[in-house]
């Protein structure tokens, strides 16, 4: 078996209780303890009439800090919302009739739909990830994809793709939903990311971000503007004449207040974590897997195991030895994240080989 990099700090992996024979992150993360006393906690005061806006305002904009932080770059260049695919909505929105969007084959659908039915009618071309960077040309308007595809746990080639994009004069749009939380993202190398925090994150569900340049931000229309995209949401909430925040905030939606008091708490966490050290583990213990189980490991490391599964039976077999996994696209899928160790990658090489 391949050799496992250290652990990331015990002050992360010991802020969730549960974490051993689940392997499945890549659905949903695992809810961490203060987060879940969060959302407990949150609850109770509903019930008994103690509910606080201003609370809930302020728990939003700290998890908004989180997430630039995470990202590497500024809360005013952050919009808050739920899904992923409404802020690529909001882009396939800022593109002219015609336009030429290059996407990967079998990307995730949340990515693309937007894009493949935009009213204006926008040109949607797939090719193969790999060839993603050389396809790139003069007629390409934007580039849309995940920096970690979510069927095969590949890893896109940022810089390649970005350096093609900037010399045929394309935007970027990175889906960072199955990257941030387990390795470093910089979010100022694409003109957008967006990032669902329910995966990696470990956040609740009903949280999403977009981080985008200045520049490219003053091009997006602010389609699903609310009270909470004015520059003082406060004092946004009545007519037709509230002037809109003058940075990405003018994109935000109303967020959901109870998964953004518990996001903030799971964004936390995962801000103050060393990320290269979480790449290390995580891709170590996924690079172990691979080993075990005769898989090659790929060009660029990733966490996320895949491998053909037409029958579902290792899947099956997952399942029976109380291994949570995942099945994608034909394909049984693992994930390792930094509240998994060595014995998991063991217990889930055992049950394969039956």
């Amino acid at each position: 078996m391949s050799m496992i990099a250290p652990a990331p700090s015990l002050a992360l992996r010991d802020a969730f209780d549960a974490g051993a024979d689940y392997l499945a992150t890549c659905t949903v993360g695992i809810t961490p303890r203060r987060t879940r006393d969060a959302l407990i906690a949150d609850a109770e005061g509903s019930a008994a009439g103690l509910a606080d806006p201003v609370a809930y305002g302020a728990a939003t904009e700290r998890a908004r800090a989180h997430f630039a932080a995470l990202v590497g770059t500024a809360p005013t260049r952050v919009a808050i919302g739920s899904q992923t695919s409404a802020f690529t909505a909001l882009i396939a929105a800022a593109l002219p009739a015609g336009a030429e969007v290059l996407v990967p084959e079998g990307d995730f659908s949340s990515l693309l739909l937007p894009f493949a039915h935009a009213p204006q009618g926008l040109r949607v071309r797939a090719v193969p990830l790999a060839a993603l960077a050389d396809a790139i040309g003069p007629g390409t308007a934007l580039v849309a994809f995940s920096l970690v595809q979510s069927a095969t746990g590949e890893v896109a080639d940022l810089p390649a793709i970005t350096e093609a994009a900037r010399r045929h004069g394309a935007r970027t749009l990175c889906d960072g939903a199955q990257a941030v939380g387990w390795m470093p993202v910089d979010a100022t190398q694409v003109d957008a990311l967006v990032c669902h925090a329910y995966k990696w994150l470990c956040a609740p569900r009903g949280v999403a971000f977009l981080a985008i340049s200045e520049e490219f931000a003053r091009q997006v229309p602010a389609l699903h503007a609310g009270w909470y995209a004015g520059a003082d949401p406060w004092t946004s909430c009545y007519g037709h004449t509230t002037p809109l925040a003058d940075d990405a905030t003018r994109l935000d939606v109303s967020p959901a207040w109870s998964a953004f008091l518990g996001a903030e708490q799971s964004l936390a966490l995962f801000a103050s974590a060393d990320q290269q050290a979480s790449l290390a583990h995580t891709t170590g213990l996924a690079a172990a897997f691979r080993d075990a189980i005769g898989v090659a490991e790929p060009s660029i490391a990733s966490a996320i195991v895949t491998w053909p599964d037409t029958d579902g039976q290792a899947l099956l077999r997952l399942s029976a030895a109380g291994i949570a996994a995942s099945g994608r696209a034909g394909r049984a899928r693992v994930g390792f994240h930094v509240y998994n160790d060595e014995s998991d990658v063991e217990r889930a090489v055992r049950a394969l080989r039956g």
